[in-house]
């Protein structure tokens, strides 16, 4: 499993100004792949350079790794970095109970709702805990963590790094900084408590950070200088149809609560657009971003399961969609960077 030579695109974007970007990172299991990709090709793009980062769980993770990848080595680095991240990854993979079925083998299929191991932890985690199942409170990502990101390394680095974790006694979000980042906190930042133990860091008790951030906005515009945030999105917004299944149902329902708080503060965003701001620099600071998106139609056919499938096979088929949705993206919005938003927001507050 090599890393990929990077492709180098000729052209109009290659010869323009240095534009100051942020990101933003959503969370979304083995679905972070795609935003493995979206990154990917994003730093093939010299004239782009990242401020900072805010992610959440599988967000925060590329986000670290990327971070820790540019201190080490710059855009190359960083690349690099990522691939090794989820290659580790798909190598633990190899391990886990979590497989395909033979029948989602054979008709193509990428969920597990098949998987006879996923369907027996998904019901036994109706009853048990994981302070019941997983007394031990492990995690494979941890191993994998602390093999691919030097984290006193990631203190000191270029790039500014946001990561969310919710607080399980007060419900609200923590967001760690540079120096704050840890393997725990990543963890924390990624942990789903039906799966893991609630992590512990400084006497705290967190969860995933989705349910507070997924991701976080607000340190973007406080504390970075770019006024154009790239959100990278894998949670669905909308989907239409109704789900009939109880699985479809539990599904939808992470999915709405894991957008949530983004799209309160992608709202206030859209309210302040239409109000005279002069006299308050932090909303006019809000209302003056730029705001893009990348996404894909396909993540939304993945079944929920398959953010637990991390086959290699899986994980770069994902990160190839990525990188043609940031081809995509370029191509279509690229001249649009650092001039204007691309991402409307208007719709958002109708119904409001």
């Amino acid at each position: 499993m090599q890393a990929p030579q990077a492709t180098r695109h000729t052209g109009p974007r290659r010869t323009r100004d240095t534009v100051l970007v942020d990101l933003a990172l959503q969370g979304g299991g083995s679905h972070g792949a795609f935003t493995w990709g979206v990154l990917d090709r994003l730093l093939e793009e010299s004239w782009l350079q990242i401020d900072g980062i805010s992610g959440t769980s599988a967000g925060a993770m590329n986000a670290a790794v990327l971070v820790d990848g540019y201190a080490a080595g710059g855009a190359d680095g960083a690349r690099a970095a990522l691939h090794r991240f989820w290659e580790r990854v798909g190598v633990a993979a190899r391990f886990s109970p979590f497989q395909r079925s033979p029948l989602d083998m054979l008709l193509g299929r990428w969920s597990l709702d098949n998987s006879p191991a996923y369907l027996t932890i998904d019901l036994i985690g109706r009853v048990f805990s994981p302070y019941d199942l997983n007394p031990m409170g492990t995690n494979p990502l941890s191993g994998i963590l602390a093999e691919c990101v030097d984290f006193d390394r990631l203190k000191q680095a270029p790039i500014k790094l946001f990561v969310t974790a919710t607080n399980v006694h007060t419900g609200r979000g923590r967001v760690f900084r540079n120096a704050e980042v840890s393997p725990d906190v990543l963890l924390a930042s990624a942990c789903l408590p039906t799966m893991f133990q609630a992590v512990e860091i400084e006497g705290e008790s967190y969860w995933d950070g989705g349910f507070a951030g997924n991701p976080t906005m607000t340190p973007l515009i406080r504390e970075c200088r770019s006024q154009d945030t790239i959100l990278v999105q894998i949670n669905p917004v909308e989907r239409p149809d109704t789900p009939r299944t109880a699985r479809g149902i539990l599904n939808r329902v992470n999915e709405v609560a894991f957008n949530a708080v983004l799209l309160k503060e992608l709202r206030l965003m859209a309210l302040m657009r239409r109000m005279p701001l002069s006299d308050v620099p932090e909303m006019a600071m809000l209302a003056a971003m730029r705001i893009h998106r990348i996404a894909s139609e396909s993540l939304a056919e993945l079944g929920s399961s398959s953010k637990l499938n991390a086959e290699w096979d899986f994980l770069t088929m994902l990160r190839d969609e990525g990188r043609m949705a940031a081809d995509a993206f370029l191509e279509a919005h690229g001249a649009d960077l650092g001039v204007r938003s691309t991402f409307d927001l208007e719709p958002l507050l109708q119904g409001l």
